[in-house]
């Protein structure tokens, strides 16, 4: 191999050193950064705390957003399920939340089947089923009846009532007894009066022909039951009905309850009056807060609780069973 020769390889061999050295630092570049990229990654998971990358970290935070908003969906679902809407005006009676419904205690209101302050009067022959009360208004306030005093003077009976006649002058512990369920009977009507609603202002005032669920139903207007209504629910599902004026119920009307539903948990509460048509029947216990009149053979399961007096007219009035 002459001088040439030499010379014009050594120029080839030249770049081709070059080159390989070149991808050889690339590579260990490649290489270094990697390392160091993997070191920051590790610093970073550090201070994120154990075991958690940033990628976790995010669909951590993602699912979480997530799981919030399907929860909230969830409730909102349920709340609707449940409650309703409780400002419906409409005639959908089925918006309530029985779980929440508790029957209103009467206490010891709950002794007497009619309970009166000034008075109570009957045109016979009325059949009561239970025990009747006055106070503070002595006995002379209740007429009609044919009452005959026990020899104890505690109580009086009538042949038109099954259970005692009581009243604020006879002999203790009556006076008292009848104070305190005067009280209670009040206390009832306060909480009665007191439930948060599910259903305002519905049927703009007028029932008739509907069947209503369970509930707190309100209104700020009087009420009208011109046809028959129907309360359909469970033996342990309770209604009270929140009426701000008077309560009027038709002639040869009817409230049938079904499914089971019991009028010992109904509950109507009227800031007026209460007046029940001719031969009408109502079930549940009546808490009102002036007076209650019973027209010719109109008859109630229920009780009878008024703040002012009871007027019936050839009527029945049966104590709801316990």
């Amino acid at each position: 191999m002459n001088g040439e020769t030499r010379a014009r390889l050594s120029r080839k061999s030249i770049p081709m050193t070059y080159l390989t050295a070149t991808r050889m630092n690339s590579t260990l570049s490649k290489t270094g950064g990697t390392l160091l990229l993997a070191v920051l990654c590790a610093a970073c998971a550090s201070s994120d705390g154990p075991g958690v990358s940033s990628t976790d970290a995010g669909n951590t935070a993602r699912g979480t957003a997530d799981g919030a908003n399907t929860a909230g969906e969830n409730t909102a679902d349920a709340q609707g399920t449940a409650g309703g809407n409780p400002g419906d005006g409409g005639d959908r009676a089925d918006t309530k939340d029985t779980a929440s419904t508790l029957a209103v205690n009467l206490r010891t209101a709950g002794n007497y089947a009619i309970l009166a302050k000034s008075g109570v009067s009957t045109v016979p022959t009325s059949a009561i089923t239970g025990n009747l009360g006055v106070s503070p208004n002595a006995a002379a306030s209740i007429t009609g009846f044919s009452l005959t005093a026990d020899s104890t003077n505690v109580f009086s009976i009538s042949p038109q009532v099954t259970g005692k006649v009581f009243a604020a002058d006879y002999t203790p512990p009556t006076p008292s007894n009848l104070t305190t369920a005067i009280g209670d009977m009040q206390l009832a009507f306060t909480d009665a009066a007191g439930r948060a609603p599910n259903v305002t202002e519905l049927g703009a005032g007028n029932i008739g022909g509907m069947t209503l669920a369970s509930g707190v139903y309100k209104w700020g207007t009087g009420l009208l039951i011109p046809t028959d209504v129907t309360l359909a629910g469970s033996a342990t599902d309770v209604w009270i009905f929140q009426i701000a004026q008077d309560l009027t119920m038709s002639s040869a009307t009817h409230i049938f309850l079904t499914g089971g539903a019991m009028p010992k948990n109904v509950f109507w509460q009227v800031a007026g009056l209460v007046d029940l048509g001719t031969t009408a029947h109502f079930e549940g216990v009546v808490l009102t807060l002036t007076s209650v009149a019973l027209r010719t053979g109109a008859s109630i399961t229920g009780r009878l609780l008024a703040q002012t007096a009871v007027t019936i007219d050839g009527s029945a009035v049966v104590e709801p069973a316990p």
